[in-house]
């Protein structure tokens, strides 16, 4: 009777354990591979949400990559368990440029596209004729004219897709701006021969910018949010489900309470946190 009671002891405290965990943990899938690159994101997830992983038991490992595409393919081809690079607008493009698999598992910390300081250091001194940098590549293209309408400087045309805003799509300019595309990574370090520069996303960490410095800053679209980024396949994995819940848990919300400067946009997991 005795060893019964004991036995009946354990058995309930492992259920209770277990009710009271947000992770189910898979033993049949318990080493987690993701793509690692030198940006933000990456270094975010080792610091704040894999040691949440590895105290629920999973042993997580690196792989470098060196740029995204080469980070999908491998994902696609199943070289690796995941990637928190994307947002839901390049995957979308992955797949369908690649013949992809891709699936996104949830939202997590972003770094905003924002205007910064060139030469002045104040929205209120912009001046007729002043020369403003911004990036060249398509979607980030689009998202610094859009902050650039945000603040009242410029009118885009309203019947456009304005996730595909050009500067041709500019139909007022009351202070006759000037605009300077170039490569992204290239305006912080000739930020002060413009008046402003647009940076963009993990270009602000890799320049070290300092984020407390942005002027303004963008009003982020869903489909430009960052995401865990799975094998379709495997989006409703008990493994990355587990990925999922780690983001969206206490534990990684305070972590991001003690360590976030400025620099990430929080999305609101309010509702789901555990």
């Amino acid at each position: 009777m005795k060893k019964l009671s004991l036995t009946l002891l354990a058995a309930l405290v492992a259920t209770s354990i277990s009710a009271n965990s947000a992770f189910a943990f898979d033993k049949d899938h318990s080493t987690l591979v993701f793509s690692k690159s030198q940006g933000p994101y990456s270094e975010l997830f080792i610091n704040g949400v894999q040691p949440i992983l590895e105290k629920e038991g999973y042993t997580i490992k690196g792989v470098d990559v060196s740029d995204l595409l080469q980070a999908d393919i491998a994902l696609n081809e199943g070289e690796v368990d995941f990637n928190v690079e994307q947002h839901t607008a390049y995957m979308q493009n992955f797949n369908k440029s690649q013949d992809g698999h891709l699936a996104a598992l949830t939202p997590i910390p972003t770094v905003l596209a924002g205007i910064y300081p060139g030469a002045k250091n104040d929205l209120s001194k912009v001046e007729d004729g002043d020369v403003v940098a911004v990036p060249n590549d398509a979607s980030n293209t689009a998202r610094a004219y859009n902050i650039l309408e945000k603040i009242g400087w410029i009118k885009l045309d309203p019947n456009i897709d304005k996730t595909k805003a050009t500067q041709n799509n500019i139909i007022e300019n009351p202070h006759k701006l000037k605009f300077v595309e170039m490569h992204s990574m290239s305006i912080p370090a000739v930020a002060t021969d413009f008046a402003y520069v647009v940076i963009t996303g993990s270009v602000v960490y890799n320049a070290k910018v300092d984020p407390k410095t942005k002027l303004a800053e963008e009003t982020i679209a869903p489909h430009l949010l960052l995401q865990v980024v799975v094998q379709d396949k495997y989006k409703d994995s008990i493994w990355a489900n587990d990925i999922k819940d780690a983001y969206q848990s206490k534990e990684f919300k305070e972590y991001l309470d003690k360590n976030n400067d400025g620099l990430w946009f929080v999305p609101d997991y309010s509702k789901e946190a555990k």
